[in-house]
């Protein structure tokens, strides 16, 4: 089994997503897909693309939900990936030390080369990050761009994830958490991000923030939509959505 770093890590690099300007482009998730099939995970098989019953390996994907009726309706787009958890149960699951915590920066990897597909890592995420790529036999997840991240022969304002650099919303944003002065803590102390999912106790670093209220709300129209707390977590905040 492999363990977690055991101090801080000095930096912890994440994302920020902003769920009140996602417009559900699938941008993220294309760009993610192309950098990474010509990169560091490559390939990352599909298997009968257009047939009725396609899969593939896909890093980041957006769910979508329709809430509200009436004038209150509207839809929220949830993108999703691995969360990089501070507590990542898929690194101490692992039983060849595949999967793995960086000490320096907090990014969850895989080592493929270490890999047996055993899908244990997958079975333990509760956020249903992992990815089984059954031609290579292995499993694999967001690396958080690392290979362009920390790549000198880009232009610093180029070295951010692929599915940053490519959202046309600004949706996205990428940074250190441990840096109060970084972008991504300040949206989060500005706008309410929370954790996905935090009564899984994964401690995970991606933040999300919060869908704001309609500019043109009444007073005394219905409230504002509810944000996923720690009783329940996402699906129960979902199944709400949906039920109202």
């Amino acid at each position: 089994m492999t363990s977690l770093p055991a101090q801080p890590t000095p930096k912890r690099l994440g994302l920020v997503i902003d769920l009140d300007i996602c417009v559900g482009c699938h941008a993220c998730a294309v760009n993610c897909k192309e950098w990474n099939t010509g990169g560091y995970h490559a390939p990352l098989t599909d298997i009968k693309p257009y047939d009725s019953d396609p899969s593939g390996v896909w890093f980041n994907r957006i769910h979508t939900f329709e809430v509200g009726l009436g004038a209150d309706s509207r839809v929220v787009h949830f993108p999703k990936s691995c969360l990089h958890c501070d507590d990542a149960p898929c690194v101490t699951v692992c039983p060849t030390g595949a999967s793995y915590k960086r000490s320096d920066d907090g990014i969850v990897l895989v080592d493929e080369n270490m890999c047996i597909g055993c899908k244990l890592c997958s079975w333990a995420c509760p956020y249903g990050a992992r990815e089984y790529d059954g031609d290579a036999g292995v499993m694999k997840k967001c690396t958080l761009c690392i290979d362009r991240i920390y790549n000198e022969n880009l232009e610093e304002v180029a070295r951010v994830p692929a599915c940053v650099s490519t959202c046309p919303a600004s949706a996205r944003h990428f940074g250190d958490f441990n840096d109060p002065k970084s972008d991504v803590s300040k949206l989060t102390a500005e706008r309410g991000g929370f954790d996905l999912m935090p009564e899984q106790e994964c401690k995970p670093t991606n933040k999300y923030l919060p869908p704001r209220p309609r500019r043109d709300r009444a007073e005394d129209s219905p409230a504002p939509i509810a944000l996923p707390k720690a009783e329940g977590g996402f699906l129960a905040w979902v199944d709400d959505l949906l039920s109202r």
